[in-house]
Formats: structure tokens, C-alpha cells, sequence
């Protein structure tokens, strides 16, 4: 592809990310994170160079090996999928810059342990099955505040930065606006704990996700393909 595809790409997604937060505030900043799973590395260099500066991976794996390839460009890697517990020491070694999918206690247990030895920290958001759909992973909404706070009070390598959801699956609109509505009320709860990042959106509901608060989107098949 071309540098204009990208700028192209990136520019119409930006102005609809731009139009629906104003229905917010002028003042609501929502940052973008290019999901690449389905990318290669030539693919995140293009959008690199039309201005994208965050990516996201869902394997462990991708994320190390795209990571290595592309070490020069100045770029931010999130982590996004399930983080099986042998691949924890992976996913230090890879070092995101956020590990948006901490879904689980036993989890944050297993991943704190391995921190420590390693004297090092990691950013992440709390993931929250706002849904309550059993093909999802991630804490109940009743649960969540609590146990954000657990972990932030007993788990000091993991910096709990706010919440993550991924919105019902449904054709319903409002059954959608439950979900994010759900994870919004949440993190409005934990801004007093240092939540700072409610990630909500994909490339299917991104608009949406926003006008109900969002501040992080993560967005793949509208910027690559």
C-alpha cells in the first residue's frame, strides 16, 4: 500500500473519533491504539508514517517479534488478548507499554510474583465482562471496583492505570450502550483511586464507545484494511 492508503485511513478515522467526542466535550482527548494482530510489520510502518504512534497485539509472540522488527521507530505497544500464565515471563521480557487485559486475580497474583523477581513494573487496565457473556473474559461489574482495589493496595508491580471492556456482541444498539455505560460508571467510581484510561471501542462501535465515554479506542479493520 501506498503512504496516501494510510493517510487516508487514518485521517477519516481520526475526524470520526474528532466528531464524536465533541458530543462529549471540546476538552474529551481519546487516544488511538492501531490494533495490528492481522497486520504486518510493513503495514505498521505505513501507518507509522501517516502519524500513528500506538499499536496493539493479542499474542504474546506477535507482539515480541513486530516489537523487535520495527525497535527504531518510536512507537508504544499494548498489549490486548488473554495472557495465559506461561507466557507472563514473555510479556515482561516484551515490556508494552500497557497490558490493557489483566482479567483475573489469580492472574494479577501470578503476574505480580514474576514482576517482583524480575524488579520490574508493569501498566495495566483492569478488564471488566460488562456484558456478562460467557465467550468473554474479564471481572464482573459487582466485583470490580473491590477487587481494582486489591490489587492496587496488595500488588504494587502492576500500576493499575483504569478499566477495559469489550462491548456486548449484539445487533442491539442500546444492549451495547449497556456495556460501556456499565464500565463508564466504574471507572468514574475509581478516578478517586488513580484510574485515569477507560478503553472502550473497537472498529465496529468505536462512536459509540466515546459518547459514552471512552477515552482509549482499539481499532483494526478500519485502519488497515
Amino acid at each position: 500500500m501506498d503512504k496516501s492508503f494510510y493517510t487516508e485511513r487514518l485521517d477519516s478515522v481520526i475526524q470520526r473519533i474528532e466528531d464524536a467526542r465533541r458530543t462529549i466535550s471540546e476538552h474529551h482527548i481519546v487516544k488511538l491504539v492501531a490494533v495490528s494482530k492481522y497486520s504486518d510489520v510493513s503495514e505498521v510502518k505505513g501507518l507509522y508514517e501517516a502519524g500513528q504512534r500506538a499499536y496493539g497485539e493479542n499474542k504474546v509472540q506477535d507482539l515480541k517479534a513486530k516489537s523487535e522488527a520495527l525497535d527504531e521507530l518510536p512507537l508504544a505497544w499494548h498489549f490486548l488478548g488473554r495472557l495465559q500464565k506461561n507466557k507472563i515471563n514473555q510479556l515482561i521480557e516484551a515490556g508494552p507499554t500497557l497490558f490493557q487485559s489483566l482479567d483475573s486475580y489469580e492472574l494479577a497474583v501470578a503476574l505480580n510474583q514474576r514482576l517482583v523477581a524480575k524488579e520490574t513494573t508493569m501498566n495495566a487496565l483492569l478488564q471488566i465482562n460488562s456484558s456478562g457473556e460467557s465467550s468473554k473474559q474479564g471481572i464482573e461489574p459487582e466485583n470490580a471496583i473491590e477487587l481494582y482495589k486489591k490489587i492496587k493496595n496488595e500488588m504494587p508491580n502492576i500500576k493499575l492505570q483504569g478499566v477495559m471492556t469489550i462491548g456486548a456482541h449484539s445487533e442491539d444498539e442500546q444492549e451495547i450502550k449497556k456495556s460501556f455505560d456499565t464500565t463508564y460508571k466504574i471507572f468514574e467510581n475509581l478516578k478517586e483511586n488513580g484510574a485515569k484510561i477507560c478503553s472502550m471501542g473497537m472498529s465496529s462501535d468505536f462512536e459509540l464507545a466515546i459518547k459514552c465515554g471512552s477515552n482509549m479506542v482499539r481499532l483494526g479493520s478500519v485502519l488497515f484494511k
